[in-house]
């Protein structure tokens, strides 16, 4: 089905919207993928944040000029599904999971931070943990120093404590025995 003019400035104009908002761009190919994988991939992605697109190379590429993801406007060739997110690493995540289980779907490339990413950039950008994970990671490497420090205190106040409480009770066993 062929877009008429206005239909295709619409397109632009809602793929320059994702793009600007974007901060990753993953592309990768879907030929010979099934309606229900797609659908499922789909899903996926909508419950991570991410946008999936399927578009027109060319109007793909109109849409990202002038942006960050303009360096990879030359991998743009062949059918592409194009998935943007607003969080770093959600769309090299949604897509390079999915393409460990579905061999049909190949990571062609991808943008971040204003520089391209090829194959491999893709899937270590994917193997980044959340945001949310990273915070959890520095705030327990940030309270194991205190929580240590508490402990070898706590552990030398029972230790003078009981030789404390000991010397009392000996002492009047003594006295008993006397």
């Amino acid at each position: 089905m062929s877009l008429n003019r206005s239909e295709k400035e619409a397109v632009i104009s809602d793929v320059t919207g994702l793009a600007a908002k974007a901060q990753t761009l993953v592309m990768a190919e879907y030929r010979g993928i099934t309606v229900a994988d797609m659908t499922k991939l789909r899903s996926t992605a909508r419950s991570n944040g991410v946008s999936l697109s399927v578009l027109k190379n060319t109007l793909a590429r109109r849409a990202v000029t002038g942006s960050g993801f303009e360096i990879v406007s030359d991998l743009m060739t062949g059918p592409l599904i194009y998935g943007f997110s607003e969080d770093a690493v959600a769309a090299a995540r949604v897509v390079a999971d999915f393409a460990k289980t579905n061999v049909k779907l190949v990571i062609r490339g991808g943008a971040y931070g204003g520089k391209a990413l090829d194959v491999n950039g893709v899937k270590q950008l994917a193997s980044i943990p959340s945001k949310e994970v990273l915070l959890a990671q520095l705030l327990g490497l940030m309270q194991s120093p205190i929580s240590r420090t508490a402990r070898v205190l706590a552990a030398i106040a029972e230790k003078k404590g009981a030789g404390v409480a000991d010397a009392p009770v000996e002492a009047a066993a003594e006295a008993v025995a006397a």
